[in-house]
């Protein structure tokens, strides 16, 4: 089925983020190419970063609140002996100092301080909010912002000595990480400053980089008409999410808004649940309760259908 409704292309597109673009550049630029104005991404990259940029294009925007939260993949470099104003490469230096002899060995040492769940204090350069107000936006008017540290769980951290004074670094962390944070606080633990001087993402949740696009590409298949080839299947991010199929009543009735009550059989709760109708078509998102009741919170009237082998919370009918 074409991944093309009344208001334009509905789904999930990934694109290979160019350095020196902003996300909200990539996102104009995808409207203006596309011609789809209804267009968000589900986590932003620096202007200085590359890599994934996961788009979600028409009814797919519907469901950014549960694609924000995914585990990521990052690779990037970390020039040590100069700290700067934004923890990377684009700020004003603050500090410099000299960076003291290590070997793979020691700098592993020093690493395992920043893997599992730590705190972290994000960068004051950052999109987050004090009482209404942008953090970088405090920071640009000479303000200095407080920011709480925050709880995150680095997965994986793996660096090795890239050259005088670099230090390759590859991360796989939980939602919220800043890898300018970590790069910030590496220095001090090795005795000097550092700040992030390059990062790639490569994955987000079920999305890699690899099945990314470049925004020549995009306009290129714009140009052929190929642009539906491009586009992932709506619900193709919440793959985790549990899943109920229903009958065809069962659809009816959920498709027009309206609870459901399964007629018996296993059940087992889940909120929020993927709902299919038994062909494989994506209905909506919404809960299951303990009772059997199927209440939609979001119906895709016009989503991508497809055929697909949910994780079933049960086979209702």
């Amino acid at each position: 089925m074409s991944k093309r409704s009344d208001s334009g292309l509905d789904g999930i597109l990934l694109i290979d983020k160019p350095a020196g673009w902003t996300s909200h550049d990539v996102v104009a630029k995808a409207r203006r190419i596309t011609g789809q104005r209804r267009i968000g991404h589900t986590g932003t990259l620096d202007p200085m970063a590359t890599g994934l940029l996961v788009l979600c294009l028409g009814q797919a925007t519907r469901l950014v609140e549960y694609l924000t939260g995914h585990d990521k993949r990052y690779t990037g470099t970390i020039a040590l002996g100069r700290t700067t104003t934004t923890d990377d490469a684009e700020g004003e230096t603050v500090e410099e100092s000299a960076v003291p002899r290590m070997d793979e060995g020691i700098l592993d040492d020093h690493l395992e301080a920043f893997r599992g769940p730590i705190l972290q204090k994000p960068p004051v350069f950052s999109a987050l909010k004090i009482a209404g107000r942008r953090a970088y936006d405090l920071a640009r008017s000479g303000e200095a912002p407080e920011l709480a540290a925050r709880r995150v769980t680095v997965h994986g951290l793996d660096a090795a000595i890239a050259g005088p004074g670099t230090v390759a670094i590859d991360v796989s962390c939980s939602s919220g990480t800043y890898i300018r944070s970590l790069a910030r606080d590496l220095g001090p633990s090795l005795g000097c400053g550092g700040h992030l001087s390059a990062l790639r993402r490569h994955r987000a949740g079920p999305f890699s980089l690899q099945g990314a696009v470049t925004l020549e590409r995009l306009e290129a298949a714009a140009a052929d008409g190929t642009l539906d080839e491009l586009l992932l299947p709506t619900d193709d991010g919440i793959s985790v999410i549990d899943a109920a199929i229903l009958g065809a009543e069962g659809v009816d009735a959920v498709a027009h808004g309206v609870a459901w009550q399964a007629p018996g059989g296993t059940i087992r709760a889940a909120d929020p649940v993927r709902i299919y109708g038994t062909l494989g078509e994506f209905v909506g998102i919404g809960s299951v309760s303990d009772t059997g009741e199927i209440r939609p919170r979001k119906v895709f009237l016009s989503a991508n259908s497809r055929k697909s082998s949910p994780y079933v919370v049960s086979r209702l009918t």
